[in-house]
């Protein structure tokens, strides 16, 4: 009996921590949100000309640029495949997207290693849409040196050079990736993360613009799903986004997007991954240029 009632007080106990974290979260969400609307600089004066593009989607027209607010938080979310947007950062775009940010999408790749690189495409646009993000703030690039294959070493250089025209373009004042480890461990995943990591060392980023990675955990709080909560808020990080049951659906939707890669163990995943209602993040400290004025 007593061991009955310690159970039905340690479940209790968990499910209001849990509860806690929800309400502490709709509290300091305001905090988090304005660490990231710190505006950069204007279009007005600058000029575009990349040497060398690798979709049309990385110009802007006049009418577009005029568009451009600088005062808004401006997010760019970087990924290496089709369905990493909504398999791994779905809680940030959401509420990203929720507080008004302009969000745009990177995928340096077409996922197409099966062979499946158009269908992939699609897949990714119709799942960006149900996240919030407009098509033309999506960017797929296809190109043969940056295939998906976590055997192939993709190259440093071009992802940075890729990344740093997409934020002079766009203005972003924010960019979200993967950390050191990819979350799975993907090699492409990691590619990205040492480019931009090049990028903020290098002291190439604007002035004012901010990089975050998206934590990986271990295998066992990965597969909590929403009990993981209390562990990562106890947890040191940076930046956090926390969603609750409907805007969980909303990523449930994007993922079912992806018919292509609902394998019975990506099902296992929608239903207990922690990456589904909760993302944390590491900042990567953004060198600055010292220039001596003689």
């Amino acid at each position: 009996m007593f061991v009955f009632v310690a159970v039905i007080f340690v479940c209790v106990a968990y499910i209001t921590s849990i509860q806690f974290v929800y309400y502490r979260y709709r509290q300091l969400w305001p905090r988090l949100r304005s660490k990231i609307s710190t505006p950069i600089y204007s279009g007005e004066d600058r000029n575009f000309s990349p040497t060398h593009d690798r979709s049309d989607a990385l110009s802007l027209n006049s009418e577009e640029k005029a568009r451009v607010r600088v005062t808004e938080a401006r997010a760019l979310l970087v990924t290496a495949h089709p369905d990493d947007e909504c398999m791994f950062f779905a809680p940030t775009v959401l509420k990203l997207v929720k507080s008004k940010a302009a969000v745009y999408l990177l995928c340096l790749s077409t996922g197409n290693y099966n062979n499946q690189g158009p269908q992939r495409k699609r897949e990714l646009l119709d799942s960006s849409a149900v996240l919030g993000i407009p098509a033309n703030h999506v960017t797929i690039i296809d190109d043969k040196e940056l295939p998906d294959d976590p055997t192939f070493h993709w190259s440093t250089a071009l992802i940075s050079s890729l990344i740093l025209k997409h934020i002079q373009n766009y203005n972003i004042s924010l960019v979200l990736t993967f950390d050191g480890r990819g979350v799975s461990g993907h090699a492409n995943h990691i590619a990205i993360y040492k480019a931009l990591s090049h990028l903020a060392s290098a002291g190439r980023l604007p002035e004012g613009c901010q990089i975050f990675s998206l934590h990986t955990i271990n295998i066992l709080r990965k597969y909590l799903s929403v009990l993981e909560l209390p562990v990562s808020w106890l947890l040191p990080s940076d930046f956090c986004c926390i969603i609750g049951w409907d805007e969980y659906k909303r990523a449930k939707k994007a993922m079912l997007c992806h018919h292509s890669q609902l394998l019975w163990f990506r099902r296992l995943y929608i239903l207990f991954s922690r990456y589904m209602f909760a993302n944390t993040f590491q900042a990567i400290t953004v060198e600055t240029k010292n220039v001596k004025m003689y």
